[in-house]
């Protein structure tokens, strides 16, 4: 059984988590990087007009990765990990299952937050990965909770 841990990390928290997933997995790692950066202003959330604010508000928005490098049909289980934003995903989020084949697979999220869980996260992705099995994991995961993610 195959596993990729696949994470988009804003300020470097979720980058850590996955990391440690990873390692517990056995899994192989991969970072979804959009095409452009996010600055310190497009993170402002209080900030109605900054570029995280206008993406979420508009759940169809896909903002642009860089190129996917990994061969996502030769894994079973896909760890997906991000900040929760609006109690939901990031929208890039949505880009990364749009941009490839993801039929079959088993989809399990971990997240990081300053205080919300999940949300509607796993109702929000589905549209993107239909026929994928996504699983909601844990948000803020303790090692004892990273340890059981990685048996998934």
């Amino acid at each position: 059984m195959s596993k990729l841990v696949a994470f988009f990390s804003a300020s470097g928290n979720t980058a850590a988590l996955a990391k440690k997933l990873a390692e517990a997995a056995g899994a192989d790692l991969f970072e979804i990087r959009p095409a452009v950066p996010y600055t310190r202003e497009d993170l402002n959330w209080q900030n109605k007009t900054s570029r995280s604010s206008v993406e979420m508000s508009d759940h169809s928005s896909r903002p642009a990765i860089e190129p996917v490098s990994v061969d996502i049909a030769k894994y079973d289980t896909v760890y997906i990990g991000f900040p929760v934003w609006w109690y939901i995903a990031p929208t890039i989020i949505n880009t990364f299952l749009e941009s490839a084949d993801f039929s079959g697979k088993k989809i399990v999220l971990f997240a990081t937050s300053g205080g919300s869980g999940f949300g509607k996260a796993v109702e929000n992705l589905k549209n993107s990965a239909p026929d994928a099995e996504i699983v909601e994991g844990k948000v803020n995961p303790s090692p004892a909770d990273i340890k059981a993610l990685a048996q998934i």
